[in-house]
């Protein structure tokens, strides 16, 4: 390893987030510690919070390259006029996170994040993997507004999240991926045919609601 001397800043908070992800990946988030981290990297805690406000900085970080990981891999599949469209992005979406249990697990988990305020480009990032289901909606349901499109992504998001966070857990048999998966595509056809049997009115509906001004 270079002497401390030879890594910049910059250089040292990467180093921290490499050595942090391999711990999540291998450990999950509780295996988190400060001293192990600095430990790998050669570095003192100090500089680690040099570098990162507290350890729930660094924690946004490593769920920031896992959402730039989902997104990435949403981004792949293939666009259709079909319902199989959405059937790929669920699953893409089960599988990553089959696959990469421990540092998807708690991606939404606000518990790991209260001590640091979350930055809007960190939102930015969740908002990117809506955007690869909202993408193919618009494909499927050309006549759904801009809102529609977003409140659909994120219901349709929501309840296949909701899947996997029930139901994955680390060093499942084929079999039970199976099985979620066939819960999954349950999810997406009922959906689908919901949208198909209930138009715009519906979703028009909960549009006038959320621009009815709150009372103060």
């Amino acid at each position: 390893m270079a002497r401390r001397s030879e890594h910049s800043q910059a250089e040292i908070k990467t180093m921290i987030l490499d050595a942090a992800e391999q711990v999540v990946i291998a450990q999950g988030f509780s295996a988190l510690k400060a001293r192990n981290i600095a430990k790998e990297i050669g570095y003192t805690v100090g500089s680690l919070y040099m570098v990162y406000a507290n350890m729930a900085d660094l924690i946004l970080h490593i769920h920031a390259r896992t959402f730039d990981a989902i997104t990435l891999q949403l981004k792949q599949t293939p666009l259709s006029k079909s319902e199989t469209a959405m059937e790929s992005l669920a699953l893409v979406y089960m599988y990553y996170g089959a696959e990469n249990f421990n540092r998807w697990r708690d991606i939404f988990d606000e518990r790991l994040l209260i001590s640091v305020e979350t930055p809007d480009k960190y939102q930015d990032k969740i908002d990117h993997i809506l955007a690869q289901f909202e993408r193919c909606l618009a494909t499927l349901k050309p006549e759904l507004t801009t809102f529609e499109l977003k409140t659909t992504a994120v219901a349709f998001f929501a309840g296949v999240h909701g899947i996997c966070a029930l139901s994955l857990r680390p060093s499942l048999g084929k079999e039970e991926i199976k099985k979620i998966e066939a819960t999954i595509l349950v999810l997406v056809k009922n959906f689908m045919r919901g949208l198909d049997t209930q138009p715009p009115a519906a979703l028009a509906a909960i549009q006038s609601i959320v621009a009815q001004p709150t009372n103060q």
